[in-house]
């Protein structure tokens, strides 16, 4: 009963946010949102958000950090405290974030931020492999192509032109695409 009590009373918040036109107003209801709700609400990613318009990108961190505390079974409190150290330029962290995320469920939008930071940081195998599952996850087209460039990268030209012929089947104009991308990878892998 209290439960269910508090989380009404943290989606009266969240509206009354959504509904406020004072930026300052609304940032206490998300807070008070946060506050109460007995489990992850919008009001962490919205009130991240506004903090990060602000610039008070360690504020938005910290939030996003107990977040992931007080909720750490919830994929979206670890995807949220993901964006936040990415916020604060603290990649591995970010990382270690997006990977919890995907322990804790298959995302397509962990998948393929992790990708992201492995592919970054030059660890390429590793970033195809994210991006490999993120498009089993439903990551669509764009998952297979940061897919074939990270395997292209790697050095497995095979497995590239496999997932390249892949994602050339799924967008429009894919053939053509497809060869533009290989002769710009060509060119990239001999430049490098």
């Amino acid at each position: 009963m209290l439960q269910t009590l508090r989380q009404s009373f943290a989606d009266f918040a969240s509206r009354r946010a959504s509904a406020s036109g004072a930026p300052r107003a609304a940032e206490r209801w998300h807070r008070l949102a946060c506050a109460v709700a007995p489990t992850f609400v919008p009001s962490y990613g919205l009130l991240v958000e506004r903090l990060l318009v602000r610039d008070d990108r360690w504020a938005a961190r910290a939030l996003a950090q107990r977040a992931a505390e007080r909720f750490p079974d919830n994929p979206d409190a670890w995807m949220l405290l993901g964006q936040a150290w990415l916020g604060v330029y603290r990649h591995q962290e970010a990382l270690a974030s997006f990977e919890q995320a995907l322990v804790l469920e298959e995302r397509p939008d962990a998948a393929l931020a992790a990708g992201a930071i492995y592919r970054r940081s030059g660890q390429f195998p590793e970033a195809a492999a994210r991006f490999a599952r993120a498009y089993a996850a439903g990551g669509g087209p764009e998952a297979l192509l940061q897919n074939a460039e990270a395997l292209f990268e790697a050095g497995d030209v095979k497995a590239a032109e496999q997932a390249l012929a892949l994602w050339a089947g799924q967008v429009p104009d894919g053939e053509t695409q497809a060869t533009a991308l290989r002769a710009k990878l060509g060119a990239s892998r001999r430049a490098g």
